[in-house]
């Protein structure tokens, strides 16, 4: 913006307008001034500048009148304050990846055009599930506060990092899911119910009982269904239509405990990792059935008594925890201990086709919206993994809180 006013206080007002960034005009249509209104304000502004610069001789003030230059005041405040404002709003832009720290109190948010963690933003003990609509305009939190009998639920300006609202839910809240519109969020809670948040009016309207531990939670992409993934009995995953007052639809049924999903873009197809299988489990939502077991190559220990604990292994227990779908929909990544398994989703027997092996133990995993970048959460080493998703290469380990579990991507400056 230097620069353009170096060109505004020489007077070339048609060469200012072609540098300053498109982000101008975008903020000039938000609030709403016409190209016309706009080159006026534009004008004023030059004249106000050159007359209080140093050394200028391009407007003599001794030629306007106090009347006049109350208006050339008032116009400058009325119309190009709230440009300035719209600028300022919008100064941050590109993808961020925010990265909750579930042992921990903060979040770390780092800025993927480089790498480098942008701010730490402390929210709250045990920060677990995040969330955020399509737009990016408002980042959702639940705080676990473990041990207490209520946890929180988080809006966060992604702009300012302002956190601009908490409410109570219920205990010990795990991965929450929003719809694409940012409207309904599901909130799991350890009382055996789904907390269901009006987001708009930031009230509880209802709260569907599902048994199990309710723990992970997937929006379909058209905002009508959500699909609750409780630990335990009953073993399935719990359908809702969000459109129908939240009334339960349906019930998935799969082999033993589910544990983090992932939903096609489509919708018809849902992909589930289970306790006691190094793989995931696929069901026709449709059909509200069970259709494929997918095992990958690796293996994760001898043998598994405790399923919620997974395969004993000198260094300890080891089962799947972090699965999703590149967003252009050609393949689906899963996060087994330390493995890290990609499988063709466009082929319905899903054949595994890389396979990677990393620092830690994965928890999590989401992708850049462009599909470049896989990022998966190491609890185990305090580290996020960041991933060429095309040439399935390490590009590098980011620092990262403790324990950090789930994360996700958003654009800023859309």
């Amino acid at each position: 913006m230097t620069k353009s006013i170096k060109e505004m206080k020489a007077g070339n007002v048609t060469r200012a307008t072609k540098i300053v960034p498109n982000e101008v005009a975008s903020a000039r249509l938000k609030i709403g001034l016409s190209q016309a209104q706009f080159a006026a304000a534009l004008q004023l502004f030059c004249l106000h500048y050159t007359r209080t610069g140093a050394g200028s001789n391009q407007f003599d003030s001794k030629n306007i009148d106090g009347k006049a230059m109350k208006i050339l005041r008032h116009t400058l405040w009325t119309m190009l304050l709230p440009l300035m404002l719209a600028l300022s709003i919008n100064a941050e832009s590109g993808q961020f990846l925010w990265q909750t720290n579930s042992a921990g109190n903060d979040i770390h948010i780092y800025n993927i055009e480089n790498f480098e963690l942008q701010n730490r933003l402390v929210v709250g003990p045990e920060p677990h599930g995040i969330a955020a609509p399509d737009d990016g305009r408002v980042i959702y939190v639940s705080i676990e506060a473990n041990g207490q009998d209520h946890g929180e639920l988080l809006w966060i300006n992604p702009q300012s990092l302002k956190i601009q609202h908490r409410l109570k839910v219920g205990p010990e809240p795990h991965a929450i899911a929003t719809t694409p519109d940012g409207r309904w969020i599901y909130v799991p809670c350890r009382d055996g119910n789904y907390w269901v948040v009006d987001a708009e009016a930031r009230t509880i309207v209802t709260k569907i009982h599902t048994g199990g531990r309710p723990h992970n939670t997937q929006a379909s992409r058209d905002g009508r269904y959500m699909f609750l993934s409780p630990m335990g009995e009953p073993n399935g995953v719990t359908v809702v239509d969000i459109n129908a007052q939240h009334k339960v639809v349906g019930f998935i049924p799969f082999s033993d405990s589910v544990r983090p999903p992932a939903l096609s873009a489509d919708g018809r197809f849902l992909f589930q990792q289970v306790d006691g299988l190094n793989g995931f489990e696929v069901a026709d939502v449709q059909q509200r059935k069970l259709i494929a077991a997918v095992e990958h190559s690796t293996n994760l220990g001898w043998f598994k008594p405790v399923n919620s604990l997974g395969y004993i292994t000198l260094s300890g227990f080891k089962r799947c925890h972090g699965l999703a779908l590149r967003p252009d929909q050609k393949e689906i990544w899963s996060s087994c201990a330390e493995h890290l398994a990609v499988h063709n989703v466009n082929d319905r027997s899903y054949p595994e086709t890389h396979l990677m092996t990393l620092e830690g133990m994965g928890y999590w995993l989401t992708f850049s919206l462009d599909s470049q970048y896989a990022f998966v959460a190491l609890s185990s080493q305090n580290k996020v993994a960041v991933i060429d998703a095309t040439k399935k290469q390490l590009v590098r380990y980011l620092a990262a809180g403790d324990a950090p579990k789930r994360n996700i991507v958003v654009e800023l400056g859309k």
